[in-house]
């Protein structure tokens, strides 16, 4: 098993190194992928409860200003404070997706973007995701698939993910693109690919990276 701390620390190394490459962790693009990408507009979530889970320190839910609450969860919340979190409107709680420290149907919205396969342990991770969504509530899911696993993602999983939600959580649409790799180097980015939307080719056998775009809903309790 890998070495947690080894973990945190190729993490924090990614962050550093690309604070300095760019000199400030923007967040612009994240608005269009929590709006536009599912067909809404900022007004869907006027009011709701956000959490963000392994938000990392860009400030994903900033431009969420319409929302009621808007959290982000990341077992390096503290040390991201570093890296320019201290100037973010949201608030972050230092957890992992494994343990979330809220109580059942706190949430109105649940997001997990490029996120997932950084867990250690899925199962729990997705149980705590079913728990703290509220009934009625929307969970978002942007994910790569078809990796094995590595130090910073050791949990690696197929399109078939989205069966491990239900049944309490309700398909409602996926897509799956191809991840495009931009850069001579053979870097490749996920949102960018998404914004492409090449379709995964599944004729294709070889092994290789794609993008999983899902949203699900949880069903209301009916009256009692």
């Amino acid at each position: 098993m890998h070495d947690i701390a080894q973990k945190a620390a190729a993490e924090l190394a990614f962050w550093r190194s690309r604070l300095a490459l760019q000199g400030l962790l923007t967040n612009d693009h994240y608005a269009y992928f929590y709006t536009s990408h599912f067909g809404w507009d900022q007004t869907f979530y006027r009011g709701k409860r956000i959490l963000d889970i392994g938000c990392g320190p860009r400030g994903s839910l900033e431009w969420a200003t319409e929302a009621g609450m808007r959290l982000g969860a990341d077992p390096l919340a503290g040390a991201y404070r570093q890296l320019g979190t201290k100037r973010h409107a949201m608030y972050y709680v230092g957890c992992g997706a494994e343990h979330l420290p809220f109580p059942a149907a706190a949430f109105d919205v649940v997001c997990a973007f490029n996120s997932l396969d950084h867990v250690d342990d899925l199962a729990r991770a997705i149980s705590e995701i079913k728990r703290v969504l509220a009934p009625g509530g929307t969970f978002l899911l942007i994910s790569e698939t078809h990796r094995r696993p590595t130090l910073l993602e050791p949990s690696a999983y197929s399109w078939d993910i989205v069966t491990r939600f239900q049944p309490e959580l309700t398909l409602v649409e996926q897509r799956q693109v191809a991840y495009t790799i931009f850069s001579p180097e053979g870097f490749g980015d996920i949102y960018q690919s998404l914004r492409r939307g090449t379709p995964f080719d599944h004729k294709d056998a070889s092994e290789r990276s794609g993008i999983l775009s899902a949203r699900f809903c949880k069903q209301a309790r009916p009256d009692l």
